[in-house]
């Protein structure tokens, strides 16, 4: 039996991974620029998903101008297609104050079915961020 765990990041060590994992995913495999990549890290509320006690996928959620914005979901490619990204997902919300009440992420076009069955839904139209096609979603239920 596999063991996924999904934890809030308590210290510079967990962080790191995050970090790790972040860079790997945003940088290395999509060609982010590592400069947008390192941003606003200190209001942030950073998650560590780990399978095994493997460090394997991370996110993190922050208060912004207008409201709660979940950002930075990211899998390594050798993880994926094993829950993670919905665990990550579920620890996020679960983790939001009881007050949250807009809730928003920009969504890579892949992963608007996981952001979906969530409650979210595409606002807008289609934009480029960093170089990679992605719509707002808005949390409706």
């Amino acid at each position: 039996m596999e063991a996924l765990l999904v934890n809030k990041i308590k210290n510079k060590e967990e962080l790191e991974k995050a970090f790790a994992i972040r860079r790997k995913v945003f940088v290395d495999e999509q060609n982010c620029p590592p400069e947008l990549e390192w941003e606003n890290e200190e209001e942030s509320v950073h998650f560590l998903a780990e399978l095994n006690g493997t460090a394997c996928g991370a996110c993190r959620w922050r208060k912004t101008d207008l409201g709660y914005k979940l950002e930075r979901f990211a899998v390594l490619k050798e993880f994926r297609g094993k829950r993670i990204g919905q665990a990550l997902m579920a620890a996020v919300l679960a983790d939001l104050p009881d007050d949250a009440r807009y809730i928003y992420l920009n969504a890579q076009l892949h992963a608007l079915p996981l952001y979906a069955r969530f409650g979210f839904i595409a606002e807008g139209e289609q934009f480029e961020e960093a170089g990679i096609q992605h719509f707002k979603m808005v949390k409706k239920s």
